[in-house]
């Protein structure tokens, strides 16, 4: 009988390409589900810790009433959802043009030396902590909102207000959304624009026609991106917003978004079973306004993908 050498026995037991195809995608497959099930495991983690909360109270109680008195067993989740969302909605109304028109000058007219300046200083924009957003928030944006921009109005207020809460949330998520929307219009091909503008349209309208309508579905997630992240963002928001527990019935009243009443009372509250499943409420119901503001984005999509296919 012939002897096995190491040699052979190696090449035998070395696996085909059609095995090493199906390996990859197994283990590729197995990460992509690990990803689609982070979501799932979260929103079942806060279903679990907040179940506590839904014995004694009824869900269309919690999130329609406005009386917060969690020692009396009370909780109203109405100022803090509408505070969120009157926050994040102003801030990307404010960022959402910036953005826009920023990465069209820096995509279609700036020079190239241009964009590559703005690139690094946008990435700063985007690492700075949040807190140095707040305390900038404190010392110059509060005081503008107050003496400046509120009497023009007729009002009088501390500056402590859903506008300033807006403002610098929109500071703050305009480098995320910008940077999205510089890489879009960069991959759209430039033969599109040579196209437009050689059959005589001006430049503008170009963009407007052409650029515009291609980058459409991009725009869209960029500001759905950019969304998420207002929803999520705390510290800077909780020093200039003013943390009142009222139904804000203006953008020159104080707010209370659900980000920071988290913040604000989870540690000090652990104690309390009621009070922590409330807090763990909070945070699922943030969860879910994200969900729900994605899914829409991405259905918005789809609507005009299918329209202009």
């Amino acid at each position: 009988m012939k002897k096995l050498s190491l040699r052979n026995f190696i090449k035998r037991i070395k696996p085909t390409r059609s095995e090493k195809n199906r390996f990859n995608e197994v283990w590729m497959f197995c990460w992509i589900l690990f990803v689609v099930i982070i979501p799932v495991l979260l929103a079942a983690g806060l279903i679990w810790k907040s179940s506590l909360l839904f014995n004694d109270h009824r869900l269309g109680e919690m999130l329609f009433s406005s009386v917060w008195k969690p020692m009396s067993g009370k909780f109203g989740f109405l100022p803090f959802i509408l505070s969120s969302l009157y926050v994040t909605l102003i801030a990307v109304l404010f960022a959402g043009p910036i953005c826009i028109f920023s990465s069209i000058h820096l995509t279609q007219y700036a020079n190239r030396f241009v964009l590559k300046v703005m690139h690094p200083v946008i990435d700063i924009l985007a690492g700075i902590p949040s807190v140095v957003y707040g305390v900038w928030g404190i010392i110059v944006v509060v005081p503008f909102v107050s003496e400046n921009i509120a009497p023009v109005f007729g009002v009088q207020t501390s500056g402590y207000t859903i506008l300033s809460g807006a403002i610098v949330l929109a500071v703050m998520i305009i480098p995320f959304i910008l940077n999205i929307l510089i890489d879009i219009f960069n991959t759209i091909p430039k033969e599109l624009t040579e196209a437009s503008l050689s059959l005589g349209a001006s430049r503008w309208y170009t963009i407007k026609h052409v650029l515009l309508r291609k980058a459409f579905p991009g725009i869209i997630s960029a500001l759905g991106l950019g969304l998420s992240r207002a929803f999520g963002e705390t510290i800077a928001v909780l020093m200039v917003v003013g943390n009142v527990t009222n139904i804000p019935h203006g953008i020159f009243e104080p707010g209370y978004p659900l980000p920071a009443l988290i913040a604000n009372n989870y540690g000090e509250m652990l104690s309390i079973p009621l009070y922590d499943s409330a807090l763990m409420f909070s945070a699922l119901l943030l969860l879910i306004i994200v969900l729900v503001f994605n899914f829409g984005s991405r259905l918005l999509i789809m609507r005009y993908e299918k329209k202009y296919r």
